[in-house]
């Protein structure tokens, strides 16, 4: 079992959410606890208004509610009886039992999992403690659930999965080789990511090779190697150059040549289709933490093994946002996943979070409280958006909602709004 836990300050937010899934009949709310009303009875409204009393009760803590998924390995057949012991189980372990929470069970993804929705919240107006609450009752409450219940081990799954992990190709030692070791160094990273991910496009392919510091050349219009339909393979280094000696696609005994990769294109394209609504989920869960830069949202989404490459243009104009999940070794363009996670609606999505943080002005006790739940620390400038810019730099490189919807408005409410519009035109 895998436990990850996202904190928000925006109730409606997180509710709207799960409900929404709920509605595309993709999620289940299959257990309630706290609440008066039997979980099939209870409306939006119900459900909103348990948590926004409790969160009165102390206006100034700025987070006030935790989003939990519980990620289970595709071979568990789990009832949702079970599900909902195991929610109980895990919420007594973090301390957060005597807490309201919803338990939803996603079904849009290739392995069973469920989303808690709690808030930290007291009866006495107090706020819950949850700094490192991840690392310190999380995971040892995960390692107990695992006995309990019989479920197979996080460890033994990360085991598997990083076992023959690739490092990146180093660009000094690249500098001073020769085109034999340089080819040698590349061959590796190359292969696993030619052979072993899902991409449907070069950028996409790149934005995977990124990873190891090396990119795909298919050259200029005008140069030779592109008239002839070549590609080279180059070591980049920390500032995204291109270093050392650049070594033909066909030289390597697997080819991963231009004509081998667009082969690959509409055949990755489907194959990648299940595992989309796994990658939307994290993304959707690390928007929901309300980042308000690039570099708030690179760090949320590594957490949940998802790397952020940005593309921009000569004058640092990001124009797109490639993923590439290391779970499923997908990658996929921001627009192609779905427009609200394309680099215009994920920087319009900061710059409301900004102007929404502005006007709170929070006093700085409430700004340490939100950088310690969240593990972050606001002070740090943005990631530099300059030419020649690589996401790799400091370190290796949801839910908005579509076009004309609001977050924090429920599933009813716009039309609510719409109709008290007209009639006052009227």
């Amino acid at each position: 079992m895998v436990a990850r836990i996202a904190h928000s300050r925006n109730m409606r937010a997180v509710l709207n959410y799960n409900e929404k899934k709920v509605t595309r009949n993709d999620a289940e709310l299959i257990h309630a606890s706290g609440f008066l009303q039997d979980p099939a009875r209870m409306n939006f409204y119900d459900k909103a208004n348990r948590f926004q009393r409790l969160n009165e009760l102390n206006p100034r803590a700025t987070v006030n509610m935790l989003h939990i998924s519980l990620n289970f390995d595709p071979s568990e057949q789990l009832s949702k009886a079970q599900l909902s012991a195991i929610a109980d189980r895990y919420m007594v372990g973090i301390g957060l039992k005597d807490q309201p929470y919803l338990v939803y069970q996603h079904i849009d993804a290739g392995h069973p999992h469920i989303h808690i929705v709690s808030n930290i919240i007291q009866a006495d107006g107090k706020r819950i403690g949850t700094h490192n609450i991840g690392r310190g009752k999380s995971e040892a409450t995960r390692k107990e659930i695992e006995k309990e219940f019989g479920l197979v081990h996080a460890k033994d799954t990360r085991q598997q999965k990083h076992q023959f992990e690739l490092k990146p190709v180093d660009a000094q030692k690249v500098v001073y080789g020769n085109a034999t070791e340089t080819k040698a160094a590349m061959k590796q990273a190359i292969q696993e990511v030619f052979k072993k991910y899902t991409y449907a496009s070069l950028p996409e392919y790149n934005a995977a090779l990124r990873q190891y510091n090396i990119t795909a050349d298919p050259g200029t219009k005008e140069s030779r190697i592109n008239k002839h339909g070549g590609l080279v393979y180059h070591v980049l280094d920390e500032q995204g150059n291109k270093v050392g000696v650049p070594i033909k696609a066909s030289s390597f005994y697997f080819k991963p040549t231009l004509k081998n990769l667009v082969e690959k294109y509409e055949k990755n394209a489907e194959a990648r289709e299940k595992h989309l609504p796994s990658i939307r989920d994290r993304v959707e869960l690390a928007l929901l933490q309300n980042p308000d830069s690039l570099r708030e949202f690179i760090n949320d989404l590594k957490k949940a093994r998802i790397e952020l490459v940005i593309r921009q243009n000569e004058t640092g104009r990001v124009y797109g946002l490639t993923y590439v999940d290391g779970e499923t070794k997908t990658v996929i363009n921001g627009s192609d996943l779905g427009k609200q996670y394309s680099a215009g609606s994920i920087l319009k999505q900061f710059e409301r979070s900004k102007e929404q943080r502005f006007k709170q002005q929070p006093s700085k006790t409430q700004l340490k409280d939100v950088q310690l739940a969240q593990g972050r620390t606001h002070d740090e400038p943005s990631l530099p958006l300059v030419p020649g810019f690589n996401p790799k730099a400091p370190q290796i490189l949801s839910y908005l909602m579509q076009h004309g919807e609001t977050f924090g408005q429920s599933p009813h409410e716009l039309d609510e709004d719409q109709k008290i519009r007209r009639h006052r035109l009227r």
